[in-house]
């Protein structure tokens, strides 16, 4: 019984007894409404032996005739299997037919609901600041690497990773030499190789130039935008957002300030106006803006950078797809072009292949740049020092390079299809030009509900992303707006994926025509 119970402690049994049992039931009615719950709620899986009847009794501190008398009835009813001179099993059957915990036996986590509701648990909504599950969110279909179609924006693409160069940084990464750089506690401090590849690799690319002091390294481009408003916003500050914008950094933001100002997006990228002289920051995205794709242009720049100088305001801009440009010339960051300190920058490194190593970075004058790592001591030390040096040997042996090349190319093709699939199947869809970004923002007719066409089209095996979460107003948000990724989809798939979604539209449009016809329906 040793073995048993050393199995089964972790369930603490007399804390189960009294969280996953009415106390109106019998003693026997009890302990099988607690292992009923046990089983359907998987603490106890199938094949897993249950504690002996002496045990079980000495722990409930109850007869251990109600034990027994309680097993008895669960291998009658199927829950258990009795095996001779080895004691009670949990049947290898018993989940089938269950898609959850039965209805009669109550959960420890529906009880401390119950608990809630009748004001003897933690009330939450008193207690919680706010709520960041009830902000309005990007989603995507959990299975979405499993449906036909995945035309979804900026997820990995099994095609492209560089699987066999990975696992070489990977290895030499463990080293002995290089175990001892990167397995003590970094403290504040990234790891020197990494940031030196950023400083003079990655960020020449873009025109930017800073000390290495100037760079800190984040768990994703996310990360360093929540650190950012952790150290500058209040609930008194403006922040001002592109319109249609990113809604993860309209999220961070709305969670500091409870001003943000939508600041509107033409084909020039965002509109520059008097409107900017009131905000204390301005989040852009001017390589690619999120979601339209446009690109800022050069007047818009100047006249940025010059309303941020008169206004005393910061700008931090977010190059999202710097790694994933292609048949254009080369754009320089906003920051390139920032001679005050004004910018402050936000790039990634793997979100172009590989979004699950999380290596974000932030480029800010020295002063901020300290209180950054500090800040970020206190949340989680530092990114993990071992894929910062697995990383920085894959830019230093020329991988990143090669890889972003074989991007640009993959992604040219790709654009090119999804750019001819739409004018043949989706001709009434406006659509900005594709030019280097790897997504495409769809406008469809008026009557159109995006939302309800990515749901019939994901039952047709179509992944797309409907626009409206990028609107800030999420009441009067436009309806007809579609985000189309193309770097998570083979290229030979990218015409019969529209042309299938376009049989989705087909089918919408006839039912608002006759909903039209029949208004009173």
């Amino acid at each position: 019984m040793s073995s048993q119970a050393s199995m089964l402690k972790p369930v603490l049994w007399e804390r189960l007894f009294e969280k996953a049992s009415a106390p109106n039931l019998s003693l026997q009615g009890r302990v099988r409404q607690m292992l009923v719950s046990a089983i359907l709620s998987g603490h106890l899986p199938p094949g897993m032996p249950v504690p002996s009847s002496r045990y079980l009794a000495d722990q409930l501190r109850i007869a251990r005739n109600t034990v027994v008398f309680a097993y008895q009835q669960l291998v009658c009813e199927g829950y258990l299997v009795s095996r001779e001179r080895s004691g009670h099993f949990v049947s290898d059957t018993v989940m089938q037919g269950h898609s959850g915990p039965a209805s009669d036996a109550a959960t420890p986590d529906d009880t401390a609901a119950a608990d809630a509701a009748g004001g003897h648990g933690v009330r939450w909504d008193e207690r919680l600041r706010f709520r960041p599950s009830r902000q309005r969110n990007i989603t995507k279909p959990r299975d979405w690497q499993k449906q036909p179609y995945p035309f979804v924006y900026g997820q990995f693409d099994q095609d492209l990773f560089p699987t066999a160069e990975w696992r070489e940084c990977c290895i030499k990464a463990l080293s002995v030499l290089d175990i001892r750089s990167w397995a003590p506690d970094l403290i504040t401090h990234d790891d020197p190789a990494l940031i030196e590849q950023i400083r003079t690799q990655v960020l020449p690319r873009r025109g930017v130039w800073a000390d290495a002091e100037e760079i800190v390294c984040t768990v994703g481009a996310q990360h360093a935008l929540y650190l950012l408003a952790d150290l500058l916003v209040n609930e008194d500050t403006v922040v001002g957002m592109e319109d249609p914008g990113y809604p993860d950094a309209r999220n961070i933001f709305a969670s500091h300030t409870r001003h943000l100002l939508p600041l509107p997006v033409d084909e020039q990228g965002l509109r520059t106006g008097t409107q900017l002289l009131g905000c204390d920051y301005v989040f852009v995205t001017p390589g690619h803006q999120c979601p339209t794709t446009v690109t800022l242009s050069a007047e818009r720049r100047a006249s940025l950078l010059a309303l941020a100088r008169q206004a005393d305001s910061l700008i931090i801009e977010d190059d999202f797809e710097s790694e994933s440009r292609w048949g254009e010339g080369a754009i320089p960051a906003l920051k390139s072009l920032d001679r005050d300190g004004r910018v402050i920058y936000v790039g990634s490194l793997a979100k172009s292949f590989a979004p699950g190593l999380r290596i974000g970075y932030i480029v800010a004058p020295r002063e901020l740049a300290a209180e950054l790592r500090a800040l970020r001591r206190l949340m989680l030390r530092h990114p993990s020092a071992y894929i910062q040096r697995a990383f920085s040997l894959f830019i230093s042996l020329g991988h990143h390079h090669s890889l972003l090349r074989r991007q640009s190319q993959a992604y040219q093709k790709r654009g090119g299809e999804l750019a001819r699939a739409l004018a043949r199947h989706l001709p009434d869809f406006k659509s900005m030009p594709i030019t280097g970004s790897s997504s495409c923002w769809l406008q469809g007719p008026p009557w159109l509900n995006a939302k309800a066409l990515s749901e019939a089209a994901l039952a047709e095996g179509v992944v797309v992303e409907p626009g409206d979460v990028f609107f800030m107003d999420g009441v009067d948000a436009p309806r007809n707006f579609l985000r189309v990724g193309f770097t998570s989809i083979r290229p030979e798939l990218i015409e019969p994926g529209i042309e299938r979604l376009a049989k989705v539209v087909d089918a919408q449009r006839r039912a608002a025509q006759d909903l039209a016809y029949c208004p009173g329906a």
